[in-house]
C-alpha cells in the first residue's frame, strides 16, 4: 500500500482573506505547523500581489521560518514563468504547484490564460522546476465538475494527466474539487479510473468540502486508492478565483482524527497538532 502523505495546506486558507494576516504571525503559525509532521506544507504563493494580496510577504516568510527539526517538505504554487523563476530561487522550496484547469472558463479565471495558453506555460514552468531540481505538482482544476457547463470527465482528466506525464515528466498530480461539486461517486469513479492507468503517478485529492461531506468525499477517494490528501485546520480557506463565497477546505484535524480512530496510523504528532489547532483560531477571523 503506498504511503499516506497528508499536506497541510496554509496557503489555501489564507489567499482569500480580506485582512492582512501581519508576517509575524504568519510566521508564528508555520513555525507550529512545521512541528506536526505533515508530510507536506503549501506555504505560500508566487503570484501577483494585485491578484493574491494577502501572499505578497512569501519570501519574508520563508526566510523568518523556522524549518530546524522539521520533516516537512514545502510548497509553494506559482502562476506563471516569471512566479516559477522566484519560486525557485527559495533554497526551502522543494515542489512548485501549478494549477492546471480542465475547466476553460476556469482556466482563464483563475490564471488569465486559456487551456492552450495554460499548455506553454506550464511546459516552460516544468523545465525551470526540472532545472533547479525542484519537483512540479500540478493540480487538475475542477477535476470533478464545474459550475460553467464546460465538459469533464474521466476521459478529460486522463487525457490531460497522460500529456503531463509523458511529455513534461510530471510525478504528482492532485485532482481538485475547486468549488466543491464533487459526489463521491464522481470522486471515487475518476480515481479508480486514472490510479490503474498510470500506476507511476502520485495522485493526490485537493477537496473543498463542508462539515456535512468530508468523510463521504474523503472515503470515495480513499477506497479508490488515494493516499495522498490535502487540507487546513479548522477548514478554512478555499479557491477565491471561482465563486464570492469561499467553500472551505477538508479539515485537516478532523481527517487525522478520523483516520487514527480507524486505526491508520499518520504520523502526526497529536499534541503538536492540537497546539497548531489552538493557534489558528486566533489567526484566522470568525
Amino acid at each position: 500500500m503506498t504511503a499516506l502523505k497528508l499536506i497541510e495546506c496554509p496557503r489555501d486558507a489564507m489567499q482569500g482573506l480580506h485582512t492582512f494576516i501581519p508576517t509575524d504571525r504568519k510566521v508564528e503559525y508555520l513555525d507550529s505547523l512545521l512541528r506536526v509532521g505533515f508530510d507536506t506544507i503549501d506555504i505560500g504563493s508566487f503570484v501577483s500581489p494585485k491578484a493574491i494580496p494577502q501572499l505578497s510577504d512569501t519570501a519574508l516568510v520563508l526566510a523568518r521560518i523556522d524549518v530546524s527539526d522539521s520533516r516537512s517538505k514545502l510548497l509553494v504554487i506559482v502562476a506563471n514563468e516569471r512566479g516559477a523563476e522566484e519560486a525557485v530561487k527559495q533554497e526551502r522550496v522543494s515542489y512548485l504547484g501549478y494549477p492546471f484547469s480542465i475547466s476553460e472558463t476556469f482556466q482563464q479565471r483563475n490564471t488569465n490564460t486559456s487551456i492552450a495558453g495554460s499548455w506553454q506555460r506550464i511546459a516552460r514552468i516544468a523545465e525551470i522546476t526540472q532545472a533547479a531540481g525542484k519537483e512540479l505538482v500540478v493540480y487538475i482544476s475542477m477535476a470533478f465538475g464545474n459550475p460553467y457547463g464546460d465538459p469533464w470527465n474521466a476521459e478529460v482528466a486522463l487525457h490531460w494527466t497522460r500529456r503531463l506525464v509523458e511529455e513534461l515528466g510530471v510525478r504528482i498530480i492532485a485532482l481538485s474539487d475547486t468549488v466543491g461539486v464533487a459526489e463521491p461517486t464522481d470522486i471515487r469513479s475518476i480515481f479508480s479510473a486514472l490510479i490503474p492507468a498510470m500506476p507511476g503517478v502520485e495522485f493526490g485529492a485537493h477537496l473543498h468540502c463542508t462539515p456535512d461531506n468530508w468523510q463521504a468525499k474523503t472515503a470515495a477517494a480513499w477506497e479508490a486508492g488515494c493516499r495522498r490528501f490535502d487540507g487546513a485546520l479548522k477548514g478554512y480557506g478555499g479557491c477565491p478565483m471561482a465563486e464570492d463565497e469561499l467553500v472551505g477546505n477538508l479539515a485537516m484535524d478532523a481527517f487525522v482524527a478520523d483516520l487514527e480512530r480507524r486505526g491508520i496510523r499518520t504520523g502526526i504528532d497529536l499534541e503538536a497538532l492540537e497546539r497548531s489547532v489552538r493557534l489558528a483560531g486566533t489567526v484566522f477571523p470568525g
